[in-house]
């Protein structure tokens, strides 16, 4: 049998959905809190982008499964306050969601 991560959205059961916007959920808070609090990324930038497409994309397709609290609606976690803050002499400008280098270059 097919794990939920492996099925497309469209095909999910509102219980699988359920189950996997769960596992995701908790994932992509877990690797926020990682990178932004502790400085110890647990996952690299094409994963952690996966995880979320897939969030959104059970939520677009089971609404009733989005609260105002999802890792969906939330960007990163509160920063450490280990860090130091510094100013940038020219803003630093997004670089948008580019997924392969070619985007980038």
């Amino acid at each position: 049998m097919s794990e939920p991560e492996d099925i497309p959205v469209q095909q999910l059961t509102s219980r699988q959905a359920r189950a996997e916007h769960k596992r995701l959920a908790e994932a992509v808070e877990a690797a926020d809190i990682a990178y932004h609090q502790n400085d110890a990324p647990e996952m690299d930038d094409a994963a952690y982008d996966a995880l979320r497409r897939r969030l959104v994309a059970i939520e677009a397709a089971f609404p009733a499964l989005k609260a105002a609290s999802s890792a969906s609606a939330t960007v990163g976690a509160k920063a450490s306050g280990k860090f130091a803050k510094i100013r940038h002499r020219v803003p630093m400008l997004s670089l948008d969601n580019a997924f392969t280098d070619e985007a980038v270059a």
